[in-house]
């Protein structure tokens, strides 16, 4: 962590950034996540919180390094209770979460996504939705970065698993101090 500005980067697994420094791990999935981030928080009491990780792109139009500025959950699906939409958490207020920023839409999910996609969104992956919104809740400045290891397809499996290290470099060409 730089401590001069007080930033936190984490990232799901560390074969996602191979020869970066100053990273934190969460694991898998966003309750993973989730814990993860309030332990941070609680020991380090951060100013920000970065987020890079791969993810799937649901058009073969993206690829490299993008900024993501809205999340939302593309397996929370209450729709047969209340006529809920698809990513909406019955009773909470907060479904998609935005910041500030150009960017686009990430959808997280607890699942590794090899079909088409039914909720709107440009890529898909399993831990930022719950960053976004433990940062949000406390008031935390978050930015995220995807890299574009792999397109939502039969194939994804094997292409993100040939891909997960290569962004780590264009990451540290934004982010010097991961160096």
């Amino acid at each position: 962590m730089d401590q001069n500005k007080n930033i936190i980067f984490i990232a799901a697994l560390k074969d996602e950034t191979p020869n970066l420094k100053n990273f934190h791990y969460s694991g898998v999935g966003k309750i993973n996540a989730t814990i993860k981030v309030l332990e941070l928080i609680k020991n380090y009491k951060p100013n920000k919180i970065v987020n890079y990780g791969t993810a799937g792109s649901t058009s073969k139009k993206l690829s490299g390094l993008i900024k993501c500025t809205s999340f939302v959950q593309r397996d929370m699906d209450a729709r047969g209770l209340m006529n809920f939409k698809l990513g909406e958490t019955p009773f909470d207020k907060i479904s998609t979460i935005s910041f500030k920023g150009a960017g686009y839409i990430c959808g997280t999910g607890d699942s590794f996504a090899q079909s088409s996609i039914e909720i709107d969104c440009h890529v898909v992956d399993m831990e930022a939705y719950a960053i976004a919104k433990v940062c949000k809740l406390q008031g935390i400045d978050f930015e995220c970065y995807k890299y574009i290891s792999d397109y939502v397809n039969e194939n994804s499996n094997q292409d993100w698993q040939k891909n997960c290290s290569k962004g780590a470099n264009l990451f540290r060409q934004k982010f010097p101090e991961v160096n």
